[in-house]
């Protein structure tokens, strides 16, 4: 169990730098979808291996961090549910 919380931690920590990456590097939109969820996944994944390891403050901080990103998505569902619904005849 602890290699497979281990490799997520790892995994979690890539997605965020790579979103990093791509917006500082001005390849992917901060504001849009596919870094919204990678950030999500990459915080979702970091909070469960610091969490495993009790590490509290930056467990707490990846919940925040989820929070925000999962508030992301929903709001960029929402405002493409609600554009697909005036473009419909």
């Amino acid at each position: 169990m602890s290699l497979l919380v281990n490799v997520l931690g790892w995994a979690g920590a890539a997605a965020l730098l790579y979103g990093y990456a791509m917006v500082s590097a001005s390849r992917m939109p901060g504001d849009g979808m596919p870094y919204q969820l990678v950030n999500l996944s990459g915080s979702v994944a970091l909070m469960i291996n610091t969490a495993y390891h009790a590490a509290w403050p930056s467990a707490i901080l990846n919940v925040v961090w989820g929070v925000i990103g999962a508030v992301s998505v929903a709001k960029l569902v929402a405002a493409r549910s609600r554009k697909n619904a005036v473009n419909v005849p």
